[in-house]
């Protein structure tokens, strides 16, 4: 058995497509996954299971829709790949509380992120990985102007973002 790492688009987010943590882990786990943990509200799991990524991706999409009935975005990792992203963060002297990780569910054109490139924000620094905006809000996530729905919309890819505090507990728990 493996452990993986998987995020959830859009969950609980100003009241919609809520999902209590509690039943999810009940679900994933009558569904045969192992290990099952899950962390804050925001749709965080770590589970351990045979199955290859794309295969445990499918299978929690299709827990949510079918006990939920929400269609739902869901990335997976691993431990080690998660390792990598919080490793390879550019802006080394931003403040850990204005750290942000917009995980791209898949690689976006190369032409669309040169014309991101372009964008300029005054209290907020990025730089566009393969698979992770990193994000340096120094205003705060609050007032930040590039925010998940803006990268998704420029990229044209899905994503979903998680502050530097979560992507290390995730890792931790993952351990």
């Amino acid at each position: 058995m493996k452990t993986f790492i998987a995020f959830l688009r859009g969950i609980n987010v100003s009241g919609q497509k809520k999902i209590k943590m509690i039943e999810l882990k009940a679900s994933l786990e009558k569904e045969g996954y192992k290990k099952v943990q899950t962390y804050i509200q925001s749709g965080n799991i770590i589970l351990n299971s045979e199955e290859d990524i794309c295969s445990i991706k499918e299978g929690i999409r299709k827990v949510i829709l079918k006990d939920f009935g929400l269609e739902v975005p869901v990335l997976v990792t691993t431990k080690e790949v998660l390792g990598v992203i919080l490793e390879k963060y550019p802006f080394k002297d931003a403040d850990d509380k204005n750290q942000y990780y917009t995980l791209l569910f898949d690689k976006p054109d190369a032409n669309l992120v040169d014309g991101f490139n372009t964008l300029k924000f005054n209290t907020e620094d990025f730089l566009i990985a393969e698979d992770c905006v990193y994000l340096n809000c120094k205003g705060g996530a609050g007032k930040a102007k590039l925010n998940n729905n803006l990268i998704e919309k420029k990229l044209k890819v899905t994503a979903t973002t998680r502050n530097l505090r979560t992507m290390q507990k995730m890792l931790l728990l993952a351990s």
